[in-house]
């Protein structure tokens, strides 16, 4: 697709619309090719899910905030 500068300002929410769904968009300046948008390459892959490996963290000990409040009440006095 091309389109005018002038009408991409006004358009830019929708020409990313455009963009993200795979079309590229040529913007043109006096009939002059000034820019491309196009999608990013590579969709990259998604990151895995830590549900598992949150679900597999035990605590050991008391919790920080006890510790935290311990010592500042400790450094007070």
């Amino acid at each position: 697709m091309e389109i005018n500068v002038k009408d991409a300002r006004s358009r830019l929410s929708s020409l990313l619309d455009r963009v993200e769904l795979g079309d590229e968009v040529i913007i043109l300046r006096r009939g002059k090719e000034v820019a491309r948008l196009v999608p990013p390459e590579g969709e990259g892959k998604p990151l895995p899910s830590l549900k598992e490996f949150r679900a597999s963290i035990r605590i050991i000990g008391e919790p920080l905030i006890d510790t935290v409040i311990q010592e500042r009440q400790e450094e007070r006095y």
